[in-house]
């Protein structure tokens, strides 16, 4: 263990908050401690971010890796054994079935050193299309509407300390004073400058307690609230003609169908009347600029990304996008889920964001690895399609720091499927509820036990720093990768491919970046040490024009008719940019013209052939499941501020467990009476895919029409045996956030 205190960050949520950890008194351990250099979070972190060294423990994670037993049993086993035991197992599928019957399936927590090996393993090693990751779960629908809108997805296409000087926020089905607590500074400091906040959500949450006005919509229904606060916008003549005039397209079909939405089909839609839906529209157009900020609410949802695109539109219409402190983001909710997708686990990306579609991308990458650009399969499935093809078409599954068991949609469902695998591999750092259903179990390390980088919300890239050894008997991901290629690569690209230092692997990956939506390229770890983190896209090839936002040739639109050998040409500029030894890329780092990284997207022109975002006209549909007699309420899930994600992690630590024990079904004292239940008595809640039990907790902070239960617990109180796999068919996000179920009081 080093002796000195190391700057790090936090390994839970996007914010990645600064840390410092310094070394336990009683010399095993570390301990964190404030760290107000970092700008995000200046020093503030919540209980799961000062409680995060408890999982680091030997007492509550695993330190050997685990094997299936003739008795059935999960036994300790050597390394060699477990790996040999992997690599027989994907490898004996691979060659009777074919490739594609061996799935992959990674996680947003992973690093990008990580989620790139794993791609470039999945696609090269294994020549598998199947892999995806649970990201697909976290904002795949906003990452696709920012994307159809603006031609680039980053969760935030500004930083976070644009927030409070602006004048009005909207936060559409977030709660990030329980989900992010050190995001709360940014809602404080913006009501102290005058600005307002604008929540909408189903529950008066903690964050809607410190909204200026909070809009209580049905589940499901923020696309027509969309609609309906643009109706508005257009009929009070509150549109920034000249803006939409000179930046945009697809005004007029939009506008129409924004018209069809008139403010009293919205409130029996919704619920939000009239009033309040024309208070919003106020509060939002008269500042000079103002943001919609949106979560897994409006995301969630079979129609996610056209209800994010419905909230694009309004900042469109209203000019608030590309402009200084103004703009559409989106909240990303898991640690690297940024980067997580940007580099290769996604099913249908390459790294450095590119589309695996376009040949230009594809020999981009297939260079830097050094294969054949025809050996790369295609797409594949998306992450529930893929879990849903286990034991069927997808025979056997490495997986990667994930527990769908619990956070999957129709849970029972999925946890089904895996049983049903021939062969289940997952590394993890505890025996997760997936975990133990795995034919072999791979211990391997935490954030505090590795150097690698993820990237924050805001598209800043940041370096954790290593701060103790692992346990003996754990290995990081990098060397499982490695042994695992070794094993099976054969001629296509053996173990020396896969490198286990992290700093060789983000090497490649800056030149795998170079020249795409997501470019690296001009990031080296000394920058991330030096700079507090760099902001993509950072290419390597010397400052852009002030204000100008990304233009990625190969990324051309059909429209543009580009020609593929002028963006190849423009693809091996940006590689020929970067210095051919890794070694020397802090020299090219000293150099002039290093780019500043691009902490402020769009100000000049969007990411589109043409410069403008593209209106894209959109129309309210219900939730793929409606309440009817059977089921007559709507169930909404989400989190806890002492939980994370699965739980996988913060069950095992006391402090955070005292704080929030197990799972709720909250509902008001409405539905409580007709049911007949007390505070504490436990419910049944019902859907068409399964049956959950959980005490009640009664209060008036959410609709009479709604109950709402977190997820991060297994069991009977497991609230995504209820869930609804129904995809949203763009971005094949599941929907979550809204299914009909029914409430039963369970007598003792």
């Amino acid at each position: 263990m080093q002796n000195t205190v190391t700057p790090t960050h936090c390994p839970y949520c996007a914010l990645q908050c600064g840390m410092n950890l310094t070394p336990a008194p009683d010399g095993t351990g570390v301990e964190v401690s404030e760290r107000a250099d970092f700008p995000v979070n200046r020093g503030a972190l919540c209980g799961k971010g000062r409680t995060a060294p408890a999982v680091l423990s030997s007492a509550v994670r695993l330190t050997s890796p685990l094997v299936r037993s003739e008795g059935g049993a999960l036994v300790p086993a050597s390394w060699e054994e477990a790996l040999d035991r992997v690599a027989e197992g994907l490898g004996r599928i691979r060659a009777r079935y074919g490739a594609d019957a061996v799935g992959v399936f990674g996680g947003g927590g992973l690093t990008n050193e990580k989620a790139y090996s794993l791609g470039k393993f999945a696609r090269v090693v294994l020549g598998t299309s199947q892999i995806d990751y649970n990201g697909r779960f976290c904002m795949s629908s906003a990452a696709a509407a920012g994307a159809r809108a603006f031609g680039l997805d980053r969760g935030l296409p500004f930083p976070l300390e644009d927030i409070p000087r602006t004048g009005c926020v909207i936060l559409v089905g977030s709660n990030p004073v329980e989900t992010m607590p050190p995001f709360l500074r940014y809602v404080t400091e913006l009501k102290q400058n005058g600005g307002t906040l604008i929540v909408v959500d189903p529950r008066r949450t903690r964050t809607a307690e410190q909204a200026d006005l909070h809009l209580a919509p049905r589940p499901g229904t923020d696309l027509a609230l969309a609609l309906g606060m643009l109706h508005l916008v257009v009929a009070e003549g509150r549109t920034d003609e000249a803006y939409v005039r000179e930046r945009t397209i697809g005004w007029e079909e939009t506008r129409a169908a924004a018209m069809a939405h008139w403010p009293e089909h919205v409130e029996r839609i919704t619920g939000v009347s009239v009033p309040a839906l024309r208070e919003a529209v106020r509060m939002f157009c008269e500042p000079e600029a103002a943001m919609v900020l949106t979560a897994r609410g409006p995301e969630q949802q079979a129609k996610g990304t056209d209800t994010v695109g419905a909230w694009i539109n309004l900042c469109l219409a209203t000019g608030r996008a590309g402009r200084p402190l103004s703009g559409y983001g989106c909240l990303t909710g898991q640690g690297n889920g940024q980067g997580g997708r940007e580099h290769g686990q996604k099913a249908d990306q390459l790294p450095g964001y590119r589309k695996l579609t376009d040949p230009a991308a594809r020999a981009h990458v297939a260079g830097v690895w050094g294969v054949d650009p025809d050996t790369l399969p295609g797409p594949g499935r998306s992450a529930y399609e893929l879990l849903d093809a286990l034991g069927a078409d997808v025979r056997a599954l490495l997986l990667m720091g994930s527990n769908p068991v619990v956070s999957a949609p129709r849970a029972a469902h999925v946890e089904e499927r895996i049983r049903s695998l021939d062969f289940l591999a997952v590394c993890d750092v505890v025996l997760s509820e997936t975990a133990a259903l795995a034919d072999v179990v791979l211990p391997v390390t935490q954030w505090a036990e590795e150097t690698g980088t993820t990237t924050n919300l805001e598209g800043r890239v940041l370096l954790r720093r290593r701060a103790l050894d692992p346990p003996e008997g754990v290995r990081s991901d990098l060397e499982v990768l490695h042994g695992l290629a070794a094993r099976l690569g054969g001629g296509r690209n053996p173990g020396k491919g896969f490198p286990t230092d992290p700093e060789e692997v983000f090497e490649e990956l800056r030149r795998a970046s170079a020249g795409g939506p997501a470019d690296y390229s001009g990031i080296t770890y000394r920058r991330l040490a030096e700079e507090n983190g760099v902001f993509w896209p950072c290419p390597a090839d010397g400052p852009p024009a002030a204000g100008s936002g990304p233009r990625p040739a190969y990324a051309a639109d059909a429209e543009d008719a580009a020609d593929p050998a002028d963006a190849e040409d423009a693809e091996d500029a940006a590689l020929d940019a970067l210095p051919d030894d890794p070694a020397r890329a802090d020299d090219h780092d000293a150099g002039a013209g290093v780019h500043p990284g691009t902490p402020r997207l769009f100000l000049d022109r969007f990411a589109t052939g043409d410069g403008r975002a593209r209106f894209v006209s959109v129309s309210y549909r219900a939730a793929a499941e409606e309440p009817d007699d059977e089921y007559p309420v709507l169930l909404t899930t989400g989190r806890v501020v002492a939980q994370y994600q699965s739980g996988a992690q913060t069950r095992r630590v006391d402090e955070l467990n005292a704080a929030a024990p197990g799972p709720f079904v909250e509902l008001h004292p409405r539905l409580a009476e007709r049911l007949g239940a007390a505070e504490g008595d436990p419910v049944a809640v019902v859907s068409r895919r399964g049956r959950a039990v959980a005490p009640a907790r009664i209060t008036t902070a959410i609709r009479p029409d709604t109950v709402f239960m977190p997820f991060h617990w297994p069991g009977e109180g497991r609230a995504n045996t209820l869930t609804n796999p129904a995809l949203d068919p763009v971005s094949r996000m599941p929907e979550f956030k809204a299914c009909a179920v029914r409430l039963e009081a369970v007598r003792p």
